[in-house]
C-alpha cells in the first residue's frame, strides 16, 4: 500500500484515507483505482458542495460586479481568490490536470459504481472569509503578493515535482514555512480544516450504523479522499475523536470571526493620532505650523496612494482619486482608499465582456493581471492601499516630532 494512504477503524468500521496531490495525474488513477478494489461503502471527499457545483459546471465570471464587490468590502478576498485560482490552474496546466480533479474522479466512480459519496470540506468561502478576518492589513498585503507571485510565476514544474508534494519531509518543509510566515492564515486553511474534515469523516462514518460484513474480508471501508498536506493531521483527530478525547461538533469553524474591540480601538488610533498631532501643533506654535503639518501628511499619504494606482497604469483621474481620497479614508477606518480608487477605475475603464471571459487564464500571467481591467482594478484597490497604510506608518514620525518640538 502506497504511503499515501492509511487505515483505521472508526465506530467499527474500517476507514481508508488516501491523501492526493490536487493536479497530479497519477492521484487520479489512485483514486479511481481505489474506489473499484476496495469496493468502499462510502466514499468522503475533500470538497464542499459548492465548489462541486462550480467544478462540475466549469461557472463563468460574467455576472461578476466588481463595483458591489469593492463597495462591500470584499476587494482583498476576491483578488486573493483570483490569484489562488491562477496559480493552481498554471500549475495544472503544466501536467496537464485541472485542480481538484482527483476529487471529481472519486464522486464520478462512486456515481458509477451506486456508491454514496459526502461533502466533507467546509465551505471555501467561509474558510478564506475566516483567514481573512485573523489576519491585518500588512499580513493580508503579503499572502495576496505571495499569490500573485505565485500565479505569475515562469516557474516550471514537472509531474515530478507535484508528486513529490505527497512526500511528508517536502511536507512539513511548506507547511512550517507558511506557519512562520502567515501563522494565523495557516491555522485556518490547514489546521482548522484537519479538524472539520476529520469531524465530517467520522460522522459519516458512525450515521452507517454498525458495520456489516460484505464477504470473508470483513467490513466495506469508508474511503476518504483528501489533500496529502491533510493526512496526518486528519489521522490524529479521528484517532481522537474515537476515543472521545476531541468533540465531534464543529459548529465554530463555521462562523465568521467577529472584529475584537481591540481591534476596533486599533482602526481609529491612526486617524486620533493624527488629529491630535496636528491639534498640538496648533497650540504649541500657531495655525502656520498646524497646517505645515497637515499639508506633509496629505502629500505623504496621499503620494503613496498615488502612486500604488499609477504603478497599475491606473486612468489618470483614478490617480487623482487615490490622492485626493487616501487622507479621508484614513480619517474613517470604515471606507478605504482603495474603494475610492477602484471604484473610479471602473467607471472610467468598465470591465468588458472579454476580461470576465478570460479572467481564468489572464490570473496565470503578470501581463494578463495588467491587460484585464477586472484584475487591473483590484490591483488597483490593493496597492493604492498599501501605499495609503505606508504612507500614514511614515508620516506619524514627522508628525510628532514638528508637534512636540513646536517647529
Amino acid at each position: 500500500m502506497p504511503q499515501t494512504t492509511r487505515r483505521l477503524l472508526i465506530a467499527g468500521h474500517p476507514v481508508l484515507l488516501v491523501g492526493t496531490a490536487h493536479i497530479s495525474r497519477d492521484s487520479i488513477d489512485e483514486v479511481r483505482s481505489l474506489i473499484r478494489t476496495e469496493g468502499p461503502a462510502k466514499v468522503c471527499v475533500e470538497i464542499d458542495a459548492g465548489r462541486y457545483r462550480s467544478m462540475s459546471a466549469d461557472s463563468k465570471w460574467e455576472s461578476l460586479d466588481i463595483i458591489k464587490v469593492l463597495k462591500e468590502g470584499r476587494g482583498f478576498l476576491l483578488l486573493a481568490n483570483l490569484a489562488l485560482s491562477g496559480f493552481q490552474r498554471r500549475m495544472g496546466s503544466e501536467v496537464g490536470v485541472k485542480p481538484g480533479e482527483e476529487m471529481l474522479a472519486a464522486i464520478s466512480t462512486a456515481d458509477e459504481l451506486g456508491i454514496p459519496y459526502a461533502f466533507c470540506d467546509r465551505d471555501v468561502q467561509v474558510t478564506l472569509k475566516r483567514a481573512w478576518g485573523r489576519s491585518n492589513l500588512w499580513n493580508r498585503s503579503k499572502l495576496l503578493a505571495s499569490l500573485v507571485d505565485s500565479a505569475v510565476s515562469g516557474e516550471k514544474l514537472s509531474a515530478e515535482d507535484i508528486e513529490r508534494l505527497k512526500e511528508q519531509n517536502e511536507l512539513e518543509e511548506m507547511m512550517g514555512e507558511l506557519a512562520k510566515f502567515l501563522p494565523s492564515v495557516k491555522e485556518v486553511l490547514i489546521d482548522e480544516r484537519d479538524r472539520y474534515l476529520a469531524a465530517r469523516i467520522f460522522t459519516e462514518t458512525k450515521a452507517m450504523g454498525p458495520a456489516e460484513p460484505a464477504s470473508e474480508t470483513g467490513p466495506r471501508p469508508v474511503l476518504a479522499v483528501v489533500g496529502a498536506g491533510h493526512l496526518e493531521g486528519i489521522v490524529s483527530w479521528l484517532e481522537r475523536l474515537e476515543k472521545g478525547d476531541a468533540e465531534e461538533s464543529v459548529g465554530e469553524l463555521e462562523t465568521l470571526p467577529k472584529a475584537s474591540p481591540v481591534g476596533k480601538v486599533l482602526g481609529w488610533a491612526i486617524p486620533a493620532a493624527i488629529v491630535a498631532f496636528i491639534i498640538i501643533g496648533f497650540f504649541r506654535s500657531g495655525t502656520t505650523a498646524s497646517l505645515d503639518l497637515l499639508l506633509r501628511w496629505v502629500l505623504l499619504n496621499g503620494s503613496l496612494a498615488a502612486l500604488g494606482s499609477a504603478l497599475c497604469l491606473a486612468h489618470p483621474l483614478t490617480i487623482l482619486v487615490s490622492f485626493v481620497g487616501a487622507p479621508i479614508a484614513t480619517l474613517n477606518p470604515f471606507i478605504g482608499v482603495g474603494m475610492f480608487a477602484g471604484v473610479a477605475e471602473a467607471f472610467v475603464r468598465k470591465p468588458r465582456v472579454s476580461d470576465f471571459e478570460n479572467l481564468a487564464e489572464d490570473v496565470t500571467h503578470l501581463k494578463g493581471f495588467y491587460r484585464n481591467r477586472v484584475t487591473r482594478i483590484l490591483l488597483i484597490f490593493f496597492l493604492s492601499s498599501l501605499g495609503g497604510m505606508i504612507g500614514n506608518f511614515i508620516s506619524l514620525p514627522f508628525l510628532a516630532s514638528g508637534a512636540l518640538s513646536g517647529k
